[in-house]
Formats: structure tokens, sequence, C-alpha cells
């Protein structure tokens, strides 16, 4: 489930409507966006299931004048930590300027019949701000087959702060739409902050 929209109060209706502790999820999201008017914001909730465990996650991104926020919340079993099931909350705010990439991959049936304003059946939305980066190593070659030297390692290295899917079999149409739109506005909004 995925919700989108303009307003401080609208985030939190789409906060309890998503029903993933809605107190708890509301409070810390709300504590990082402070006194700042919301300028849009994207919940979406994802159930996964692990073995014989069913987990859930919730998403919220929000965007602000100035900044970026993303809430991740999960629930966790009782462990050795914890006798009790628990939930662990975390929030990070980025600066607008700092956002580096926003990449929006969209996949279409049928692309040779592809019309305008068609629904991709899935969207998957990459954000990058440098917090965290994926480095791929493979060993390097030369071109020479019979070459048994030591070429060292090459590389690449990917932002890859924040990935988040969205399906049209999964959550629903509006999910993609809202993704789509919250996309657009954060796209748009760090066009503007250069």
């Amino acid at each position: 489930m995925a919700k989108t929209g303009t307003t401080t109060q609208g985030l939190r209706t789409a906060i309890e409507r998503s029903g993933y502790y809605p107190a708890l999820v509301a409070e810390a999201v709300e504590a990082a966006v402070g006194r700042e008017p919301v300028s849009s914001y994207l919940v979406h909730q994802e159930t996964t299931f692990d073995s014989n465990e069913v987990r859930r996650h919730v998403t919220v991104l929000v965007l602000t004048g100035s900044r970026f926020i993303v809430s991740h919340t999960d629930e966790q079993a009782a462990d050795d930590t914890s006798p009790s099931p628990y939930a662990t909350t975390s929030t990070e705010s980025v600066k607008l300027g700092r956002i580096s990439s926003v990449v929006v991959s969209r996949v279409v049936a049928n692309p040779e019949s592809y019309t305008v304003g068609t629904l991709p059946r899935e969207v998957v939305l990459t954000i990058g701000w440098g917090a965290v980066a994926r480095l791929d190593l493979e060993p390097a070659a030369c071109g020479d087959p019979n070459c048994e030297a030591d070429h060292g390692y090459t590389g690449s290295s990917t932002a890859d702060d924040l990935s988040l899917r969205v399906s049209e079999a999964g959550d629903g149409p509006d999910a993609v739409r809202q993704t789509l739109a919250f996309a657009q506005a954060l796209s748009e909004a760090t066009a503007a902050a250069e």
C-alpha cells in the first residue's frame, strides 16, 4: 500500500491507514519533519515472508521545502536481546542539495503497443545522496589469454541509499501512480535546490 499527498494532516492519515504501528511511526516522522510544511509524501508498507515468519516493514518518504526525510520501521520477534516482540524505527533527514540522483525505473508490458499515459506495471524508485554505496569488484584481466599476471581489481561504485519497488499486482495501480507522483515532486525539488 502506498499513499501520497501534500499536507501534514494527510501524512498522518496515510500513516494511520497503513495500520502499521501508526502512533510509533507518526511520532518518529513528525519529530523529523518538525515545523516545516510537508510538500509531498509517500507511505509504503510491504510484507515479506521469511521461512515461517511474516515480517512487515513501512517506509515513509517526506519532502519539505529544504529536506528529504526517510523513515523505516521494522518489527522483530522476541529474541536473545528482548523477551517480547519489538519494533525499530529510524529516520534520516537529507538536505535537498545533497541528493545526487533520483532514478525511476518503469516496467511496461507490451512496449510495442505502449501509449502515452499507460501506467507501468512496476516502478522502482532509487534515491542516492551518498550515505550508502555499493562497491562491485572483480579481478582485472588483460587481452592475452595466456597471461598469468596479477592485474589487480576493477569495479564500480553505485549510490544505493534507498530503493523502493512498487508493483501494480502487489500494491495496486494507485500505489504505482503515487510513487510516480512523489518521484516527480522529488526530482523537481532537487533540480530547484541546485
